[in-house]
C-alpha cells in the first residue's frame, strides 16, 4: 500500500483541485511550513487555538508583517485545518493584528498613463494599454484567450477572475487594430508551434479531458504568448505558455524612469487610473464596480478620495 502523501503535498494537491492560483499555493505552503516550524515542528493535528493565536501574534509583533500578509497566513491555516484536515476550529480571538493603515491608491495622471504607454513597444504596449484602457489586472491581461476578446461586441471577456468570477469589460477602439494585427501575429506562431508538434496550451480545468485537441486550438491559445515554449510545473509536457509578468513590470519601470515619474507606482496603478478617471467623466461608480469585478462597491469607493477636485475646489491661497 503506498505511503499517504506528505502534509504540504495534501495542501498542494487539494489548492489544484479546487483551482487555486499558483500564488496561493506557494503562500499557503509556505506560511503553513512557517507555522508548523515555530510551534517545534508539532504536527497540525497536535495544536489548535493557542498555537494559531501564538503564530498570528508573533507576524504582528516580532516580523512586524503587513495586515495583509498576516491575512494571507490566517486563510493558509483556516485552510489547512478545515479543508485538508477537516477540522472545524472554535472561534479564535485575542490575536494581535497587524494594523492596515489608510492608503490611498497610487494614480497616474492621464497625461502620464499616456505618456508610459508611448514608450512602450510591442506587445508589451498592448498589455499596458488593456490595464489602463480596460482595468485589467496584469495577472487577467496576461492569461487572456484569443477566443475573449470579442472585436465584434467591443468586449473582453475575464475568465475566472479574482475571487473565481466572470465578467466583462470595455475594449478600447484606440488600440483595436494594434490588436487585431497582433493576433494575426499570434496565429502564426501557433501554426509553427502546431506544425513542429507543439501548439497546445494548459487549458482550465478538466476541459482538457472533456475536449480532446481543445489545448491545440488557436481560440485557447493566449494573446500574450511567451516568447519561447518550456515545460510546465504541473506536468512536465512543453508548451507556450503567456509573456512573464516581470517582462512588463520591468518595461513600465523603464518607462517611469525615463519620463521622471517619480510616484510609487507599478502595473496595478493602470487599473487605478482606469476607475478614477471614469469616475473623474461622471460614470456612475456601479458601473465602473462592475466594470473592476468588485464585490462590494465600498472597494471602488476609495477612487472617490483620489479623484482629481480642483475643477469644484478652490483653494482659499487663490480666493
Amino acid at each position: 500500500m503506498p505511503d499517504a502523501p506528505k502534509l504540504l503535498d495534501q495542501v498542494r494537491n487539494l489548492i489544484r483541485l479546487k483551482h487555486m492560483s499558483h500564488k496561493t499555493e506557494r503562500a499557503y505552503a509556505a506560511y503553513i511550513r512557517e507555522f508548523i516550524i515555530y510551534n517545534g515542528k508539532r504536527h497540525p493535528r497536535e495544536m489548535g487555538v493557542d498555537e494559531i493565536r501564538a503564530y498570528l501574534t508573533h507576524l504582528a509583533v516580532e516580523k512586524n508583517v503587513a495586515a495583509s500578509t498576516q491575512n494571507v497566513a490566517f486563510n493558509a491555516i483556516l485552510f489547512l485545518y478545515k479543508q485538508v484536515l477537516g477540522i472545524d476550529l472554535p472561534l479564535i480571538d485575542g490575536v494581535l493584528r497587524a494594523k492596515r493603515p489608510p492608503r490611498l491608491p497610487a494614480v497616474f495622471t492621464r497625461e502620464e498613463a499616456k505618456a508610459i504607454i508611448s514608450e512602450l513597444d510591442g506587445s508589451v504596449r498592448i498589455i499596458v494599454s488593456l490595464l489602463y484602457g480596460s482595468g485589467l489586472r496584469l495577472t487577467e491581461a496576461l492569461r487572456l484567450r484569443v477566443k475573449d476578446i470579442e472585436f465584434g461586441s467591443g468586449h473582453i471577456v475575464v475568465r475566472d477572475g479574482k475571487g473565481g468570477k466572470d465578467r466583462t469589460t470595455v475594449l478600447p477602439n484606440g488600440i483595436i487594430e494594434d490588436l487585431r494585427d497582433h493576433i494575426e501575429h499570434v496565429r502564426l506562431i501557433h501554426r509553427q508551434d502546431v506544425a513542429r508538434g507543439f501548439g497546445s496550451v494548459l487549458l482550465p480545468y478538466a476541459l482538457a479531458r472533456k475536449y480532446r485537441n481543445a489545448d491545440k486550438e488557436f481560440a485557447w491559445a493566449y494573446v500574450f504568448p511567451s516568447a519561447k515554449l518550456s515545460p510546465s510545473k504541473d506536468d512536465g509536457v512543453v508548451r507556450r505558455h503567456h509573456t512573464a509578468e516581470s517582462t512588463v513590470q520591468q518595461a513600465v519601470k523603464r518607462a517611469m524612469s525615463k519620463l521622471n515619474i517619480s510616484k510609487h507606482a507599478n502595473c496595478h496603478s493602470f487599473r487605478h487610473s482606469f476607475a478614477t478617471h471614469l469616475l473623474e467623466d461622471h460614470y456612475d461608480i456601479r458601473t465602473v464596480q462592475e466594470l473592476l469585478g468588485h464585490k462590494d462597491v465600498r472597494t471602488t469607493q476609495i477612487y472617490t478620495h483620489v479623484m482629481q477636485k480642483k475643477n469644484f475646489v478652490r483653494s482659499p491661497l487663490d480666493g
